[in-house]
């Protein structure tokens, strides 16, 4: 492997507030000294202009929490890219599990929103991952596979620039965790898969998502094809969250 920075990401969910968010963010950012990964927090919308403030000249970069797949136009309550650019997002989660849950994104719209941030400079966070019932079908595999293979196809040469980040929708604010070995084998399907797609592949970070906490950060980091975290809860706790990006070198 070469010796690429690590990412750890935080997606705060549908949590937060401007009074909260300013705590947080300050306990934070006076914790991270020496650090030797790139973070990045993900946000609900109305808070953009907030952390793009509160982050400015330091280490902590922003993202969105989703973008759309159209450029501009009659698409009430969406949020284009070009907008998340105003606030200086710098990455953008698409197809996370609860949105293709319940929002119903098809492998296809995440591979579409993925082109549109890809286009503008933002970097996409592609989340794929298999529910409890398609792992105990023994169809991990096939699931993530087939998710990635929709964004392969529509961003071709560009895949090189995405992040990429696994998150087994059985261990997502369930306090279940994939054991480092489980993590470890489909990241390892994935980095073989986008291997096949891109002469580049070994600069594209694999993050794992799904419970990902200060007990368990390190062991999932040390695998050879865990590249950083996709974290949730763990992220609302200024502690917490050193904990784990201290883990990451």
């Amino acid at each position: 492997m070469n010796n690429k920075k690590k990412l750890i990401a935080g997606n705060w969910k549908m949590n937060g507030s401007l009074a909260a968010n300013e705590v947080l963010l300050k306990a934070l950012i006076a914790g991270l000294d020496d650090v030797a990964c790139d973070v990045a927090v993900a946000v609900p919308a109305p808070y953009l202009a907030q952390v793009q403030a509160l982050t400015a000249g330091t280490v902590v970069a922003v993202a969105a929490q989703d973008v759309s797949r159209y450029e501009s136009g009659a698409y009430t309550g969406e949020v284009s890219v070009a907008m998340l650019k105003d606030f200086g997002v710098r990455y953008a989660l698409v197809g996370h599990s609860e949105r293709r849950q319940y929002h119903g994104e098809t492998d296809v719209a995440v591979a579409e929103k993925a082109q549109r941030a890809l286009a503008a400079g933002v970097t996409p966070i592609v989340c794929v991952g298999e529910t409890l019932q398609e792992r105990e079908a023994g169809q991990t595999e096939a699931v993530v596979k087939r998710q990635l293979a929709a964004v392969i196809h529509l961003n071709g040469h560009c895949i090189s620039e995405i992040v990429v980040a696994y998150e087994p929708v059985w261990a997502i604010g369930t306090g279940r965790t994939a054991s480092p070995e489980q993590a470890q084998a489909v990241h390892a399907v994935l980095r073989a898969q986008l291997s096949a797609a891109s002469e580049h592949a070994d600069r594209i970070r694999l993050l794992y998502g799904g419970s990902m906490n200060a007990g368990n950060a390190a062991q999932l980091l040390a695998q050879p094809d865990i590249d950083g975290g996709l974290v949730g809860g763990a992220s609302l706790k200024a502690a917490d969250f050193l904990q784990i990006i201290a883990a990451a070198r």
